[in-house]
């Protein structure tokens, strides 16, 4: 990955994205991203040359086509000499095929969620580890569903009665408990950051939202599911 000297007068470009026009109207996690890459400039010493902002969904591995903002952030990156900002990586995309893709353009990418890479190839295997994790979710949320069935549980339409519908609901599945508790623990190391000294429950949530980290449910931090994450993690 290029060093800084290649960088004399330290400009880069930001990019910032949500996956529907409904997202961008609200400012549903725009502001957050932007928060985080400020901070990260700030800290690093950068100084933005312009933001590109865009609302679309980042599945697939030809989604830069369309994806017009974040082509023109490539090329406005590879004339200005400097990096792109983004907040998270799934801001790039969720396809390690598609981040693998984008090391052809020779433009450096940081997240500002993982800090600066010594090597670009380093961004695939995050991609790689994220897919994985969403294939093993999926896989096992499967087959807690089968282990259900086996049981003779209904589930979904077929809980017709308030019977089934209450316990249901009291006993959940195995595989969404386990889901949940997978979502908790992939976001430990920002947890244990934003707890870090004992900070308080409040301003801890707000740490976690500044730098654009999602809660586990995809929404902002507030102190009561942040204890609740904290707890399931043994750090309250």
């Amino acid at each position: 990955m290029p060093q800084d000297s290649k960088y004399s007068d330290k400009f880069a470009i930001a990019y910032i994205r949500v996956s529907t026009a409904g997202q961008a109207r609200s400012g549903l996690g725009l502001e957050a991203q932007r928060q985080a890459i400020t901070d990260f400039a700030s800290r690093e010493g950068f100084t933005i040359n312009r933001w590109f902002q865009e609302a679309e969904s980042g599945a697939g591995s030809d989604a830069l086509e369309r994806r017009p903002q974040l082509a023109a952030a490539i090329d406005a990156a590879r004339k200005a000499r400097g990096p792109v900002l983004v907040a998270k990586l799934d801001r790039l995309s969720r396809d390690v095929h598609f981040i693998s893709g984008l090391m052809a353009h020779r433009v450096e990418f940081i997240v500002t969620d993982l800090g600066r890479q010594s090597d670009p190839f380093i961004l695939h295997l995050f991609a790689a580890l994220a897919e994985k994790e969403r294939a093993l979710i999926s896989e096992r949320t499967k087959a807690g569903l089968q282990a259900a069935r086996r049981r003779g549980q209904r589930l979904g339409m077929r809980a017709r009665s308030k019977r089934d519908v209450r316990r249901i609901a009291a006993r959940g599945t195995a595989a969404n408990a386990a889901a949940a508790l997978q979502r908790i623990e992939a976001l430990r190391p920002q947890i244990e950051f934003a707890l870090k000294d004992d900070a308080p429950l409040r301003q801890a949530a707000e740490t976690l939202n500044a730098r654009g980290v999602q809660s586990p449910r995809g929404g902002r931090w507030h102190a009561p599911s942040l204890l609740k994450a904290a707890r399931k993690l043994g750090l309250r």
